[in-house]
């Protein structure tokens, strides 16, 4: 992998936020209600899932 690949996959993060937030969202909502978690902890759990699932989408498709 080059450095080259590693800057288009983080450059492609950023767009990628859009198909990434719904999902953190849902993830949040159901550990709220699931596990009781305060709201600075979903908070918490939404920004560390939507970089997840935008950094996984923009490897993805860099990758493949």
């Amino acid at each position: 992998m080059t450095s080259h690949t590693v800057l288009m996959i983080l450059v492609m993060t950023f767009p990628m936020f859009i198909f990434a937030i719904a999902p953190a969202l849902k993830i949040g909502d159901y550990l709220e209600e699931r596990y009781s978690i305060s709201e600075t902890q979903k908070r918490i759990v939404m920004v560390s899932g939507t970089l997840v699932v935008s950094l996984s989408l923009s490897t993805f498709i860099q990758l493949y």
